[in-house]
């Protein structure tokens, strides 16, 4: 299963946080493309050793199978950026979702949201509440993550709260 990967992080405003919760990506976009080069060179010489000796059919579905292969690498690489960043500060709290490239904010105040954990079996499904809106946070995590996420950002709404109201 996947391990969690979230980054706390203490703002210089008072009692202000972050979250940011990141996809675990076994590999970087860099080494994938250090990968794909080797297979592709692999690939095309074993290809060019059978054109050699007579078996130049080959190289069409070398040149298919890197293309596959490159389609899948693009594919994982394009996701293995993605993140969920939650910024309480100033009076606001900030989501912001980073997803497949398409960027979206959502803020809401932190006073009044209310943090949801869903449990279905062994899945836990987090939501963030105010003012008749809802926002499902922790996408990127496995539920062990998830359970993580819920207890770290509602101790430190309430620390927040706490603060606020002294």
């Amino acid at each position: 299963m996947d391990e969690a990967r979230i980054e706390v992080r203490t703002l210089d405003s008072s009692a202000g946080f972050s979250l940011t919760t990141r996809r675990n990506c076994s590999m970087p976009p860099q080494a994938l493309v250090w990968l794909l080069v080797f297979t592709a060179c692999l690939s095309f010489a074993i290809g060019i050793g059978f054109a050699w000796v007579g078996a130049w059919p080959v190289l069409p579905f070398i040149g298919l199978e890197v293309a596959a292969l490159a389609t899948a690498f693009f594919a994982q690489a394009r996701r293995a950026a993605d993140y969920e960043r939650i910024e309480v500060r100033d009076g606001e709290m900030r989501v912001e979702v980073r997803d497949a490239g398409r960027m979206s904010v959502h803020s809401f105040h932190p006073g009044w949201v209310r943090l949801q954990a869903q449990r279905a079996g062994e899945e836990v499904r987090i939501g963030v509440r105010s003012h008749g809106r809802e926002l499902e946070i922790g996408r990127h995590l496995d539920a062990s993550g998830r359970s993580l996420l819920a207890a770290e950002l509602a101790g430190r709404l309430k620390r927040y709260r706490d603060g606020i109201s002294s």
